[in-house]
């Protein structure tokens, strides 16, 4: 690699770094490119060079984001019993966790919208949807007559109860919920629904 492509290279992870530290610290509507490249030592336009445009840059903040919470996901699932139930239930948990934890960038993945008329690249797409392995492996196991795609649109289901449940209980305008008993209602929920997909299927 060229000295020229490695600053390019050393410049973009910076900015990337430097918007996901804002983000995490303002939210996406702190979001300022010109701030950025001042912080990393470029002219206002430089930022540009380095991505595509804001809508690349929110986006690979928020590669970094699904990576950290692949991460906690995976040690979820290894991280007690082997029963599908109740690993369906850590997975739920540790999604609260982290969603409380890494509250900004956690919404940003949901808020952000891309700009009119132009999609969501392939990549962004295939990094979300692989999360839902975590869920599919343990509804695989509970329902192995279900179909790849059943089992898909029940791990999406299950995914949206959970999400809408953490994403109200961490809402502090409205009507925010302890950690603690959110955590509680998020298994307590979760335990409830696989018991009846568990229940229908008998």
């Amino acid at each position: 690699m060229s000295k020229a492509l490695e600053r390019r290279a050393k410049l973009r992870e910076a900015l990337i770094e430097a918007a996901e530290r804002a983000i995490a610290a303002k939210g996406l509507g702190g979001l300022k490119t010109r701030e950025l490249a001042q912080e990393i030592g470029v002219a206002n336009g430089g930022v540009y060079n380095l991505v595509e445009d804001v809508d690349e840059l929110i986006l690979r903040v928020g590669s970094r984001t699904l990576a950290r919470l692949d991460a906690s996901l995976s040690l979820a699932e290894i991280g007690g019993s082997a029963a599908p139930r109740e690993m369906l239930v850590r997975i739920a948990v540790a999604y609260c966790d982290f969603a409380a934890d890494n509250l900004e960038l956690w919404r940003a993945l949901f808020e952000h919208r891309m700009q009119p008329g132009k999609p969501v690249p392939e990549w962004a797409i295939t990094e979300q949807m692989e999360l839902f392995r975590h869920i599919y492996k343990p509804l695989a196991a509970l329902f192995p007559q279900r179909s790849p795609a059943q089992l898909g649109v029940t791990a999406r289901s299950l995914f949206s109860a959970v999400h809408g449940m953490v994403a109200l209980g961490l809402e502090h305008k409205l009507i925010a919920v302890p950690i603690g008993q959110l955590r509680s209602e998020i298994a307590t929920l979760t335990r409830a629904m696989v018991d009846g997909l568990t229940a229908k299927k008998e």
